[in-house]
């Protein structure tokens, strides 16, 4: 994810190295919106993030990394919360920004959208009481989830909230890039300032699956 805003045909990465969901695919974040909607862009929230955020699980500044195209936070900020969600791909956010436009006209809606990069999300010079990573974490690799972890923890303020949905390796048909709680637990421990409090099966929505979805992860964490 880059700080710039925008991208250039040279340099399609503005600057940025690819992650290792780009190399595997060859393309970067933003081609997935330039012919039509993203495999992972439904063009509603994940039913598992309305059921949280429907009991009350969002408080204080909310910040979604890696938001695509801004449909869980546009749902999040429609409860009276404030949200910032950031990305990569500039055309998520154009289509995010858009979908601001139309649906929160004078109704109050604190929602902003922005470039940023995923592991360096302390140059937003901001904290938030709950962090949501939807379908970010389970696409990186080794020292991207070190370094990301870390980048989550610089923006989380203390007693704050991190609620991660991934794709899980558990049961048939699981999305492209599974985790198992033991990639989960390795990545969020006490040295590096967090605790999981809970991991519980869900499902992720694609459109590439059937209504049921995908075996997920729902991860509850909380930063020390």
């Amino acid at each position: 994810m880059s700080e710039r805003t925008g991208t250039t045909a040279d340099d399609p990465l503005s600057g940025r190295r690819p992650t290792n969901h780009e190399r595997m695919s060859g393309r970067p974040w933003d081609a997935s919106y330039l012919d039509g909607p993203a495999p992972w862009d439904i063009g509603h929230p994940q039913p598992a993030i309305v059921r949280l955020a429907s009991a009350g699980g969002f408080a204080g500044a909310v910040l979604d990394a890696g938001c695509g195209t801004g449909e869980n936070a546009l749902h999040v900020a429609s409860l009276g919360l404030s949200v910032l969600g950031v990305d990569v791909a500039e055309t998520a956010l154009a289509i995010a920004r858009q979908r601001a436009r139309e649906r929160t006209n004078d109704r109050g809606i604190e929602v902003e959208f922005a470039a940023a990069d995923a592991f360096h999300l302390e140059r937003l010079g901001r904290t938030f009481q709950t962090v949501l990573d939807c379908g970010l974490f389970h696409t990186f690799e080794g020292d991207e989830r070190t370094q990301y972890v870390a980048s989550l923890a610089s923006v989380t303020e203390r007693d704050g909230t991190l609620y991660v949905l991934c794709f899980s390796d558990d049961g048939p048909d699981t999305g492209p890039h599974p985790v198992s709680q033991e990639d989960l637990r390795a990545a969020f421990t006490s040295r590096n300032g967090w605790n999981i409090a809970a991991i519980a099966p869900d499902r992720i929505q694609t459109r590439f699956h059937d209504d049921r979805g995908a075996p997920a992860w729902f991860a509850t964490i909380k930063r020390l």
